[in-house]
């Protein structure tokens, strides 16, 4: 079974869809109810309390996920001296701690499976230092440092974790941003190319396929940087 956080919108829907259809069972997380072909639990992340929850109900059902993908996350386009402090709490609750309550209450999980995968999701922001980003930065840098921490400290429980690190995608994310200003982004990878939710999906894909067990700890730029 496939966990997805962030799954009624953009990315994270586009994920739990595709895994879906391949034939995955597959269960998401968003904080609002969406009609989609899988279900759903409507969880915030940032409430650590609620992720509890919903691991503890799954392990009474005996369904234990074999991978999560953390898709969850907000952005905010803002000057590093002029981010209101509410926003630097939601975008750093929602991103990394967010990311990390989810792992902490559903690595045990897959261990019981006999192990898995984790998918984490950085950007290509960090790597780029991209001006009118840095909390957004700052927090999916902090997700990047605790899934290499996490990829060791769960290696012998069979568990790998690895970060997808998106430009600039077409979902809500972008909503504001102007077509320049996703130019000026994407002409700095190396692949100066827009790429799609379904190219995200295909390297989700290619990350839980168990050819690539050997790939632990590492950062996938999706463009190049």
């Amino acid at each position: 079974m496939i966990l997805v956080t962030g799954a009624s919108r953009g990315i994270g829907l586009g994920i739990a869809s595709r895994f879906t259809s391949l034939g995955f069972d597959v269960v998401g997380l968003a904080r609002t109810s969406v009609a989609a072909p899988f279900p759903t639990f409507e969880v915030d992340v940032t409430d650590d309390e609620q992720v509890r929850q919903v691991a503890l109900d799954l392990r009474r059902a005996k369904t234990f996920p074999t991978v999560v993908i953390n898709a969850a996350g907000i952005a905010s386009m803002n000057l590093a001296l002029m981010t209101p402090a509410s926003k630097a709490r939601a975008v750093v609750g929602t991103n990394l701690l967010g990311t990390m309550f989810v792992c902490q209450a559903f690595a045990p999980l897959i261990a019981r499976a006999g192990g898995g995968s984790i998918i984490n999701f950085s950007t290509i922001a960090v790597a780029l230092g991209l001006s009118g980003e840095s909390v957004y930065a700052a927090s999916k840098a902090g997700v990047e440092t605790y899934t290499r921490v996490l990829a060791r400290e769960l290696a012998g429980m069979n568990i790998r974790a690895n970060c997808i690190a998106p430009g600039p995608i077409d979902t809500e994310l972008l909503r504001g941003v102007s077509d320049s200003q996703i130019d000026a982004i994407v002409k700095q990878q190396i692949l100066p190319t827009r790429f799609t939710v379904e190219d995200i999906c295909d390297v989700a894909e290619a990350l839980v396929d168990k050819r690539l067990s050997s790939i632990s700890g590492e950062v996938f730029h999706i463009g190049g940087v």
